[in-house]
C-alpha cells in the first residue's frame, strides 16, 4: 500500500518540483542515490522499471525509505501496462509514471488513489489522460518537443500540470526555459547523477546538485 496518496504526492511535487529518475540493479547503490537526493531536498523519487527483476530491487527500497527517508514519496517509472502498475502498487509505489499513455493503467491507479502520470506527445493525449484522472501528465521526450510545446499547450488548457522528462539538465538556463514555459515540475535522470559520480560513490555531488536545482527553480517561481 502506498505510504502517501495522490493528494499528498502532488503536494510534495509542488513543494519540491524536481523528480529524480534512476535505476540500478544494486539495491545498495539505489539507497545511496535516494538518500543523497533526499538530503538535497527531493521529496518524490522515480525508480525506473528498466532491468530484469527490477521489482525485486524496488520492494526492499520502499521498506528502507520508509525509515531512512520518511517524507519521501517513492514511485515507479517506465510502466507501460496495467499488470506492471498493479505489481508496483502492491509493493508500495506512491505514484506510477510511463513513457506512454495506456488508458488501462488509469483505473488501476485511481482505485488506490495512486497518481498515474502518463507520457503524452499531443494536446489530445493530455486531454484524454486528464479525463481518465491523470492530474499530472508527462511531456516526453522533452528534448524533442522543447519548451515551446509546453507554452503552446498551456494557452488553451491552462489548468494542466505538466512534468517534462528528457532534455532536462541541472543548469540555470535549461531549467529557466522549462519553468518559464509553464511546467509544473521536471524529471531528471543521468545529468543529475553522472555514471562516473555514481561509480565513484560521490554522493555529496548528487546532494549538492539537487540543492542547486531547487535554488534555481525557486528563483524561476518568484
Amino acid at each position: 500500500m502506498a505510504k502517501f496518496d495522490k493528494f499528498q504526492v502532488m503536494a510534495k511535487i509542488a513543494a519540491a518540483p524536481m523528480v529524480p529518475v534512476f535505476y540500478h540493479k544494486d539495491v545498495e547503490v539505489c539507497k545511496n542515490v535516494i538518500k543523497a537526493c533526499y538530503e538535497g531536498g527531493v521529496r518524490a523519487f522515480e525508480f525506473t522499471n528498466r532491468g530484469d527483476f527490477a521489482h525485486e530491487v524496488f520492494g526492499p527500497l520502499v521498506k528502507w525509505a520508509a525509515v531512512e527517508c520518511p517524507e519521501l514519496a517513492l514511485g515507479v517509472g517506465s510502466v507501460v501496462d496495467a499488470p506492471t502498475a498493479a505489481l508496483y502498487i502492491q509493493l508500495g509505489a506512491c505514484f506510477v509514471v510511463g513513457p506512454l499513455f495506456n488508458p488501462e493503467i488509469a483505473p488501476v491507479c485511481n482505485r488506490r488513489l495512486v497518481p498515474y502520470c502518463p507520457g503524452c506527445g499531443s494536446v489530445s493525449e493530455i486531454g484524454k489522460a486528464q479525463e481518465l484522472g491523470s492530474d499530472l501528465t508527462k511531456l516526453f521526450p522533452g528534448d524533442v518537443y522543447g519548451p515551446n510545446m509546453v507554452k503552446g499547450l498551456m494557452a488553451p488548457i491552462p489548468w494542466s500540470k505538466i512534468m517534462v522528462t528528457g532534455g532536462v539538465a541541472p543548469e540555470k538556463e535549461n531549467l529557466e526555459k522549462w519553468f518559464a514555459a509553464g511546467v509544473y515540475c521536471v524529471g531528471m535522470g543521468s545529468k543529475l547523477f553522472p555514471s562516473d559520480k555514481v561509480k565513484a560513490g560521490d554522493w555529496k555531488y548528487v546532494t549538492d546538485k539537487c540543492k542547486e536545482c531547487f535554488e534555481i527553480i525557486k528563483g524561476c517561481k518568484k
